[in-house]
C-alpha cells in the first residue's frame, strides 16, 4: 500500500512540474511579445527599430550562452567542424535573423491579437515546406486540414479592423522563414545527429544571426539612429527585455526536455488566446466577431493537426513495442 502511495505522489509531482513548466513558458512568451510590442509601437515607447532590438537580444543571448558554455561549464559544447558550422549552422542563423527581423517589424503595423491569428499558419508553412524538401509525405487529409487553417486565418484577416497590408506581408514572411528554419534544422542538423539545446543553439546560432542582421542594420536603421540625437540607451528597458528573451529560451529547453514539443504546441494555443484577450482588454486593440470566428476555425484546424500528430506518435510507439515481441515469437 505504501508503495502505491509513493507511486501516486510521484505521478502528482510529475504533473505539477509539467504544469509549472508550461505556466513559466506561457508567462515568459507572453511577456516577451507584449514587451517587444511596447518598445516598438509608435504610440507606446516609440522606438521603431526592430533590427536594432533583435541585435540587442542576440548580443545579450550570445554573451550569456558563451558564459554558460565556456566560463561556467554549465552546458557542454557540441563538437562541430568548421565545414559543418558553415554549411549547417550559418544558414540556420540567416533564416533565424530574417524571421526575427520580420516578426518584430510586424508589431509596428499590426495589433498583438491579429499577429497571433496570423501565426496560426505556422503548421501550414512547416508542412508545405516539408513536402517541398521531401521531409513530409503529401496526404490528402493533412492538406485539407491545412486548407481549413488557411481559410480560418483568411476570414480573421478579412474581419481585421486595422488591417495593414505591409504588416501582414512582414508577418507572413516571418512565418515562412521560421518554418523554413525548422525544416532546415531537421535536414542540416538532426539528420546528421547534431542535437542543440537552446543554450548551445544560442551559443552557435546567435553570433551568425547577429552578423547577418548587421548588414540591413547598417543600411536601414543606423542612419535613422544617428539622426535621433536625443535618444539615450535605457539599460533598464533593454536589459530586462533581453533577459526575458534569454529566459524564454531556457523555458523552451525545460518545457521540451521535461515534457514534449507537442505539449509546447498545445501550450502555444493557450498562450495565443491569452494574448488575444490581453490585447483586447488591456491594450484596447479592436477584436471583431469575424476575427474571432476566423481564428476559431483556424484554432480547430491546429487542434486537429496536433491531435493527429499525437495519434501518429502513439501508433509509432506501439509499433516499436510490438516489433520485439514479434521477433521473440
Amino acid at each position: 500500500m505504501g508503495k502505491s502511495e509513493g507511486l501516486s505522489d510521484g505521478v502528482v509531482r510529475k504533473i505539477i512540474l509539467s504544469y509549472t513548466y508550461v505556466s513559466v513558458w506561457i508567462f515568459l512568451s507572453f511577456t516577451v511579445i507584449v514587451y517587444n510590442k511596447y518598445i516598438l509601437d509608435h504610440k507606446l515607447y516609440n522606438w521603431p527599430f526592430p533590427i536594432s532590438l533583435t541585435m540587442i537580444h542576440m548580443a545579450f543571448c550570445s554573451s550569456l550562452a558563451f558564459a554558460a558554455v565556456r566560463l561556467f561549464k554549465i552546458v557542454d559544447p557540441v563538437a562541430l567542424t568548421r565545414r559543418v558550422y558553415l554549411t549547417s549552422v550559418v544558414p540556420i542563423g540567416a533564416l533565424y535573423a530574417l524571421s526575427l527581423w520580420l516578426s518584430n517589424s510586424a508589431y509596428i503595423y499590426l495589433s498583438v491579437s491579429f499577429i497571433q491569428m496570423l501565426k496560426a499558419l505556422m503548421p501550414v508553412a512547416v508542412y508545405s515546406i516539408g513536402i517541398l524538401f521531401k521531409k513530409d509525405a503529401y496526404k490528402n487529409n493533412t492538406m485539407l486540414n491545412m486548407l481549413a487553417i488557411s481559410v480560418g486565418v483568411a476570414v480573421a484577416a478579412f474581419g481585421e479592423a486595422k488591417y495593414d497590408s505591409w504588416g501582414v506581408l512582414l508577418q507572413l514572411g516571418a512565418v515562412l522563414f521560421e518554418a523554413t528554419r525548422l525544416v532546415m534544422i531537421q535536414i542540416l542538423l538532426t539528420s546528421k545527429g547534431i542535437n542543440l539545446n537552446p543554450i548551445t543553439s544560442l551559443y552557435y546560432v546567435a553570433p551568425s544571426c547577429l552578423a547577418f542582421l548587421s548588414v540591413p542594420w547598417l543600411i536601414v536603421e543606423y542612419p535613422k539612429l544617428r539622426q535621433r540625437s536625443g535618444f539615450h540607451f535605457d539599460f533598464a528597458i533593454f536589459g530586462t527585455n533581453s533577459l526575458c528573451a534569454f529566459a524564454l529560451n531556457l523555458a523552451v529547453f525545460l518545457l521540451v526536455g521535461k515534457t514534449s514539443a507537442l505539449t509546447m504546441n498545445v501550450a502555444g494555443v493557450v498562450k495565443d488566446w491569452l494574448l488575444i484577450a490581453f490585447s483586447w482588454s488591456v491594450i484596447k486593440d479592436t477584436v471583431t466577431p469575424l476575427n474571432l470566428f476566423g481564428y476559431g476555425l483556424g484554432f480547430l484546424g491546429v487542434a486537429y493537426y496536433n491531435h493527429s500528430k499525437l495519434q501518429a506518435l502513439k501508433a509509432k510507439e506501439a509499433q516499436k513495442k510490438a516489433t520485439p515481441a514479434d521477433d521473440e515469437a
